[in-house]
């Protein structure tokens, strides 16, 4: 084997050393922006002169004038990963990225001919089109001996080329004031354009004395036009090109179609040149300018001459290279013959090297074998033994999977007699509650306390119910009551539950029905309300501020039997695959951001499979999530023909929830009270927002927040004094709340209190670190509440003298970002005291604030308005320019920014009790 690898070596580095003079040591790409005889001339010089190079291989692409064909052919040498790109834009605007993007990814950009609006490439090289259109300009000025009327005929508006021709015409022609240019027209560098803008300017002007034509293609088809109507002879015509050849330049000069043309030279060659001093680092100049020279009567039939000796000098060339290809093409057979003959010696001595290692190799394989052989006995040996053990785990683990079944059963026996045991004292809370709620004597935050206390006890019995409701279900004890029952009625009764949450969260509830259809059927009126009412509460639970929740009852046909659907749709929330599968588990929960016992869906799933129908649910990003139940209709003994009557109705047309506005916040705004602090609430739970709120409204300005978005958003607003926070909360819990809030300029100062039903101390490094000032443990007392609430305003009230009155603050527990948002507020007052006209919009502009949250930010750490502190930074500017200059006290308040002498003078005695002028008197 070892021999093999040296033989398979040598043969590779022969395949090298054959295919190495086959592989280009440069590629050269060239984009070209259109296909003419100027383009054709440029081309063949580039190819020829790539011959005297060796290995170097162009591919040249050429884009018909079309600027998306172009920025493809460039795309197409950067993917092909060429080492240089010479380009010709075919206009310069849309061509620049492109360029740009090739530069940028290392590849040497040459630009030839035409340019870019950007400094982005390796080197230019081309003739001084602005030098040329200056040339003809003087030309065709001198021709008239410095009067006449002159039309011009342009290339493409966006090429550099046709913008720098027309801008050195127009200087040439600008000393000649009776030289006029009359008109001027875009003919696209082509005959046929040329032709047609032409005939339109003989058209509008019946006296023209020359034509400027910016190439040769241009220059005939202006001619043509001027000839079908007999004024070819009243006017010269001027083109730029001098290429030879039939139809070109310097024919048409001599056929007196163009009386003079001027030399704009290709220099394919030296473009090639200027490629390979790049290429293979060799200095190289970045702008290279070609020079010009005018091609007329005088000097056509000699330059027709030197162009005929050098085109047959060209084809010379090209056959002697043609000879040269032929030799090249003789070497490389024979070095191919010569390296397939010693590859095959080299095979044959290989394989009889080969073939003795073999030999050698096969005694050695048989002993190996035999002893393998042996190996594999004794493993299936291991393998039966491990069976063997394998049997004997699997008959424990049955055994311990029915311990684990005796014991889980046990645990549910447990917990369904500790739920009756809680049915016990929950029952003597709910009804001396009732009793209490009776009292007309009882003060209104009394009587709310009571109606929270209830409304939780109801909670409570709800929970242990469901508890024991699935035990029965599990046990096969649950008892199935049907009555007649019209589920159309039933359902809009129950609807009436749900218009206070859709209310509070801005929610567009509404309930669709089939019309003219029997919902009558026979059903458990109290597992169906259990089930209605869950699929709800889950929808009105998850659907966010201003979201859709849809109740949609329909008939339908299933396996010959009549069957009724309802689905349950609510927006905002989405469900993953991996938790849809589970949902209706017992005890199954999304995550621990969402609330609730586990066992709200597995009971409902329960009760629809007793009614012997189906549940199911989809969830995507789009629509939502959809529950949705079909119930068999079962025979009922009611008539429902006197029902037919009834027409149908659904709560979305009824409700006034459609129109509503949200008045909530307007309502807050208009009764904001800004001369108490004020707390923002953030808790998912309404009962204990309520609750805190009670707690606080004598004393502080409550602003409330259902989870951590909208508590985010409040908080940018109003900028509180503090914020209380649940930590468990759907969506953005209350770390991340915090963690944001603390890194955001507006809020980073506001200290936050977490609430939390958890004592794990993981939680409170958590928040912590998530910048949280303190936490309180669920239950709470609400002294406890009120106290740490009181003392964390009061720190931070005396954190505001710090920043007020300018003091060191490196001692002081206040955050980076609020130290450096003061000295920046500072310093723009400093910077800007002196503008009289200087207002909160104007510096919450240079905060990146808005009027109100700059306020409420300054107000919030110095104790003081913007205005204040703009107003005392004045006057201790004014206190200190009146102690060390000889200015006079209106200057002094002009220069400090007052709008007048007399008010400065009433705002300095009110800051220092003296006016200036008594301060002067004193220091004088």
């Amino acid at each position: 084997m070892k021999y093999t690898k040296w033989i398979v070596l040598l043969f590779c580095l022969l395949g090298m050393a054959a295919c190495r003079q086959d592989a280009p040591r440069f590629r050269i790409g060239v984009a070209q922006c259109s296909d003419d005889s100027w383009r054709h001339k440029m081309n063949d010089e580039i190819l020829r002169e790539a011959m005297f190079y060796d290995g170097v291989s162009v591919e040249i692409r050429s884009a018909g004038d079309d600027n998306r064909k172009q920025a493809e052919d460039v795309h197409y040498f950067i993917d092909k990963g060429v080492d240089l790109l010479i380009i010709s834009a075919n206009e310069a605007a849309p061509m620049t990225p492109i360029v740009e993007e090739a530069y940028q990814k290392g590849i040497p950009v040459v630009l030839v001919d035409r340019k870019i609006l950007s400094d982005k490439y390796t080197a230019y090289i081309g003739a001084d089109n602005y030098e040329i259109g200056r040339a003809v300009g003087n030309y065709i000025a001198s021709s008239l001996k410095g009067k006449g009327n002159v039309v011009e005929l342009t290339g493409l508006g966006g090429s550099t080329p046709a913008m720098e021709r027309h801008q050195g015409f127009m200087a040439a022609i600008s000393n000649f004031p009776d030289v006029k240019l009359i008109d001027k027209a875009d003919a696209a560098w082509e005959r046929g354009p040329a032709e047609v803008a032409m005939d339109s300017m003989l058209r509008r002007h019946p006296k023209i004395d020359a034509v400027y034509a910016h190439n040769d293609r241009i220059a005939p088809g202006a001619y043509q036009a001027a000839k079908k109507v007999g004024r070819d002879k009243e006017m010269m015509f001027v083109g730029i090109d001098a290429l030879p050849g039939k139809g070109n330049g310097l024919e048409l000069v001599l056929d007196s179609v163009l009386d003079a043309t001027f030399i704009y030279p290709t220099n394919g060659d030296k473009v090639l040149q200027l490629a390979m001093n790049i290429l293979e680092k060799k200095p190289y100049p970045r702008e290279t300018v070609m020079n010009t020279a005018v091609v007329d009567r005088t000097n056509a039939h000699v330059m027709q001459l030197q162009t005929t000796h050098i085109s047959e000098l060209d084809q010379k060339i090209e056959t002697l290279n043609g000879r040269i290809g032929g030799y090249l093409s003789r070497v490389a057979t024979q070095q191919v013959v010569m390296y397939g003959g010693l590859v095959i010696l080299l095979l044959v001595a290989g394989l009889l090297l080969v073939v003795y290692k073999s030999l050698r190799s096969k005694n050695r394989l048989n002993k190996e074998l035999s002893e393998q052989k042996r190996q594999l006995e004794e493993q299936r040996d291991k393998l039966e033994e491990q069976r063997d053990k394998l049997e004997e785990q699997r008959d424990q683990l049955i055994q311990l999977s029915h311990q684990l079944e005796e014991a889980t059963h046990a645990k549910l026996v447990f917990f369904t007699n500790i739920s009756h045991d809680f049915r016990t004292p929950l029952t003597l809370v709910a009804d001396p509650v009732e009793h209490l709620l009776a009292d007309n004597t009882l003060s209104g935050d009394q009587h709310r306390m009571l109606m929270l206390i209830q409304r939780n006890v109801n909670i409570l019995l709800r929970l242990v119910n469901q508890i024991l409701d699935f035990r029965k279900y599990e046990n096969g004890k649950m008892e199935y009551t049907p009555v007649p029952v019209d589920i159309l009625s039933s359902f809009e009764g129950w609807n009436e539950s749900f218009l206070s949450a859709a209310r509070k969260k801005h929610i567009h509830f509404s309930f669709d029905n089939m019309p003219d259809t029997d919902y009558h059927t026979l059903a458990d009126i109290e597992k169906l309300e259990r089930i209605y009412f869950n699929l709800l509460s889950n929808a009105f639970k998850f659907t966010p501020e201003n979201g859709k929740v849809t109740v949609r009852l329909a008939s339908l046909m299933k396996e010959s039997s009549q069957w009724i659907r309802f689905t349950v749709t609510n927006t905002g929330s989405m469900i993953s695959a991996e938790h849809i599968r589970s949902i209706f588990e017992r005890f199954y929960k999304i995550d621990m951001h969402h609330a609730g016992s586990g066992i709200g869906l597995a009971l409902v799933k329960a009760f629809v499979e007793l009614h012997g129908g189906t549940i199911s649910v989809e969830s995507d990003e789009k629509q939502g999530t959809v529950f949705t139940v079909d119930l068999p209709v079962q025979a009922c003994a009611y008539e429902t023909s006197s029902l037919e009557d009834s027409p149908a109705s659904s709560v979305s047309e009824a409700s006034p929830l459609n129109d509503a506005l949200s008045i909530e916040e307007e309502e807050l705004e208009k009764n904001y009270d800004s001369s108490k602090p004020s707390v923002l609430i953030i808790d998912d739970n309404a009962d204990i927002r309520s609750y805190i709120h009670g707690l606080l409204h004598s004393d502080y300005t409550v602003i409330e927040a259902a989870d951590g978005s909208e508590g985010i958003r409040k908080a940018m607003k109003y900028v509180p004094d503090l914020i209380i926070s649940d930590v468990m909360m759907p969506g953005i819990d209350g770390i991340e709340c915090c963690r944001r809030l603390k890194s955001e300029l507006q809020t980073c100062h506001i200290p936050v209190i977490l609430l939390t039903a958890c004592s794990l101390d993981e939680q409170r490094i958590q928040g912590y670190d998530g910048g949280a000032d303190s936490y309180i443990s669920k239950p709470f007392s609400s002294q406890l509440l009120l106290a740490r609430v009181r003392n964390l305003i009061d720190s931070h009230r005396r954190l505001k003298q710090f920043f007020g009155d300018g003091q060191t603050l490196a001692k002081e527990d206040v955050c980076d970002m609020d130290k450096d948002f003061v000295e920046k507020f500072k310093a723009l007052i400093d910077a800007k005291m002196g503008d009289s006209g200087l207002n909160v919009e104007d510096l919450g502009k240079d905060m990146g604030l808005s009027r109100v949250q700059l306020y409420r930010k300054i107000k919030s750490l110095t104790n003081y308005s913007p205005n204040e502190l703009l107003r005392i930074a004045r006057l201790k500017k004014a206190a200190s320019l009146l102690a060390s200059s000889d200015m006079t006290v209106a200057e002094i308040g002009y220069e400090v920014g007052f709008s007048s002498p007399s008010y400065f003078t009433k705002c300095y005695k009110e800051q220092f009790g003296e006016s200036p002028t008594d301060l002067l008197k004193r220091k004088g």
